[in-house]
């Protein structure tokens, strides 16, 4: 009897232990799904989002466009500089403009060089209007058809003194002055004001846009170089759509 009890003590003293590690293993399985989603990525994490579809469609057509530029433009033609060019070409990747440089006599001359205004058969009747067609029908010596033009500013300096800057317009065959104005250096307070920068080109006497004219020409500036110039840029047009397009196509894919 005695030892009966003695084992039933055990027993009932057993019980708590027993009960604990029965709570201990409850608890345990009611933590592993909380460890598992621990786990798994949550969504908006760090994970890489999925492209929406609408650019899957724009990186198409920009893909489609590089390619008709590749094959239809000559992004990869070099032109063949003129014999006796007297100019240093400085063209930078990236730029909508090239800078022409050289010496004469002294003096230093830079051109500023920007992207031709392309004028096709088809834009210049479009522009045209149906009266202006009528004249041209009538008259047999009307005024020249619109002519693909490249904006120039030629700049001549000496030494650390005043400049002539020049705007011009280059069409293919000639070229023409539309302002001129003489340039302080920057240093000079009185760059602030507002300078005298002289007459309309056109409303100078004859004479002396004709002198001016030649005063390029002597530097550089003469219908050879525009003509140059006219193939030159329209390539360099050619590879800066092309190299924007890449640059279009690189981001839309991040």
């Amino acid at each position: 009897m005695a030892l009966f009890a003695a084992a039933r003590r055990a027993a009932t003293s057993s019980l708590p232990l027993l009960r604990a590690s029965t709570a201990s293993r409850a608890a345990a399985s009611l933590l592993r799904p909380l460890a598992a989603a621990a786990v798994r990525p949550m969504p908006f994490s760090s994970a890489t989002a999925v492209r929406p579809s609408s650019d899957d469609e724009l990186l198409r057509v920009i893909k489609s466009e590089i390619k008709f530029a590749e094959d239809c433009d000559d992004h990869d033609r070099v032109e063949e500089i003129p014999e006796n060019f007297p100019f240093k070409i400085t063209d930078k990747k990236g730029l909508n403009e090239i800078t022409l440089t050289r010496t004469y006599q002294g003096e230093k001359i830079e051109v500023l060089v920007s992207m031709p205004r392309l004028v096709t058969g088809d834009e210049a009747e479009h522009d045209q209007g149906e009266d202006d067609k009528e004249k041209d029908d009538d008259q047999e010596d009307g005024e020249k058809a619109p002519k693909s033009t490249i904006p120039l500013t030629v700049t001549v300096s000496k030494s650390d003194g005043p400049s002539l800057e020049f705007t011009c317009t280059a069409y293919p065959d000639e070229i023409m002055i539309d302002t001129l104005s003489v340039k302080q250096p920057a240093a000079n307070d009185d760059e602030e004001l507002i300078a005298y920068e002289g007459p309309d080109f056109n409303d100078l006497n004859e004479n002396l846009q004709r002198a001016f004219h030649k005063y390029l020409e002597l530097r550089g500036i003469t219908p050879l170089t525009s003509n140059f110039l006219h193939e030159y840029m329209i390539n360099k047009d050619s590879r800066e759509y092309l190299f924007w397009l890449n640059k279009l196509k690189d981001f839309v894919k991040q």
